[in-house]
């Protein structure tokens, strides 16, 4: 498999396509999807969330031992595995990276096992990763690339970082009015705000970059991505790449089960519906029967929220809504519905996907032909944007 050849942008010393592959768990993006991506020249993401699911053995593990801190423990040997596989796959090409939600209970530990394995960069979210400086002080040469949402919030993340003389290396633009997963907002309706449109975002980073006297970052703008000239555009824009997460976990080498990828495919714009999550952040997913089954009951359980154990003995998340009693927040377990959905698990599985059509259409197809079609409008001699 030869790397595609077209222009690229620079994180620390990798080169890589401008068309990025999205973190997705639990187990969405693992190391078949990212290392497939990188071994094309791009950068794949591995989520860090809960990866023992891809491992039988350490499932077997966790269920003779199931304390938390044996759990945390496989969940670290299986990002190292993932980490070492996706760069083997890759064969030195592109970069590999982990995508770690700042509201996970374990993300400290999540972020020194990822550089300890040889991550190229942490990509951090759901949150703001105010202290990622600190965490990977050791490692310099991994790139951390934050996701924020606007030219606020990158100013904010910029002022804390320089006075610990540090920049992102890349910083990831969501719009939450498209993006799947977990969106960052406070609250649904601030979705619609101007300043989550790609071309206000990217034109205020800009002048923050100018404001502050630091050399422009590279810029990663993701949600509601889904066709060539898109991508075109968003580059004339200023942006250095784009980011898609749906989109990859429906090719050939995501890691995901079959129905997974079925289940994504064949929903139409009315089945993605965005909610509440136990993470106490909006998200966006398809409307499957379980999802359908709790939004009929969700507030009769929000009624009756009240703290309780975590179900599944490792407080996966550090703020959770159904183990916190907190009953503004979804009242579900994430991480079991989550795992459903990776086995292919339909009536029983959450199923995170974007708003917007998918690029190739009601087909699952190999990260190449996905690759090709998104950078079809790009040609080598383009010029590039380098960190």
């Amino acid at each position: 498999m030869h790397t595609l050849q077209t222009q690229r942008f620079t994180i620390k010393n990798k080169s890589v396509l401008p068309v990025v592959q999205g973190g997705m768990g639990v187990g969405i993006s693992a190391h078949r999807l990212a290392g497939s991506v990188a071994k094309l020249g791009g950068m794949g993401t591995i989520s860090s969330v809960d990866l023992r699911r891809h491992h039988p053995d350490l499932m077997l593990r966790s269920s003779e031992d199931p304390s938390k801190a044996n759990i945390n423990a496989c969940n670290l040997e299986a990002l190292d595995r993932e980490i070492n596989a996706a760069k083997a796959l890759a064969a030195g090409q592109g970069a590999i990276a982990v995508n770690i939600m700042k509201a996970v209970e374990a993300y400290p530990e999540y972020v020194r096992q990822a550089c300890l394995s040889g991550a190229d960069a942490i990509v951090v979210g759901a949150g703001l990763p105010l202290d990622l400086p600190d965490l990977t002080e050791a490692f310099p040469d991994v790139a951390l690339i934050p996701i924020l949402s606007d030219a606020r919030g990158i100013q904010l993340v910029l002022r804390k970082w320089m006075r610990k003389n540090r920049l992102p290396d890349a910083i990831v633009i969501e719009n939450p009015k498209f993006a799947a997963g977990h969106l960052g907002l406070a609250h649904v309706e601030q979705m619609d705000s101007p300043n989550y449109q790609f071309e206000v975002a990217i034109k205020e980073t800009l002048a923050v970059f100018e404001k502050l006297g630091i050399a422009p970052i590279p810029l990663i703008v993701a949600g509601g991505i889904s066709d060539p000239h898109q991508v075109q555009q968003l580059l004339d824009l200023g942006a250095s790449a784009v980011q898609l997460g749906s989109a990859f976990a429906v090719t050939e080498e995501g890691d995901a089960h079959p129905n997974f990828k079925q289940v994504l495919i064949d929903a139409e714009p009315e089945d993605i519906v965005t909610f509440m999550s136990v993470a106490g952040l909006p998200a966006r997913a398809v409307r499957t029967p379980w999802l359908d089954a709790y939004l009929h009951k969700e507030s009769k359980l929000q009624q009756v929220a009240k703290e309780r154990e975590c179900s599944e003995g490792f407080d996966c998340l550090a703020f959770c809504g159904l183990r916190d009693g907190v009953a503004k927040s979804g009242q579900f377990c994430i991480d079991r519905q989550l795992a459903y959905a990776l086995v292919g698990d339909v009536a029983r599985g959450l199923f995170f996907r974007g708003s917007e059509a998918l690029p190739l259409g009601k087909r699952i197809a190999p990260v190449r032909e996905l690759m090709e079609y998104l950078l079809s409008t790009l040609t080598p001699a383009s010029s590039t944007q380098t960190a």
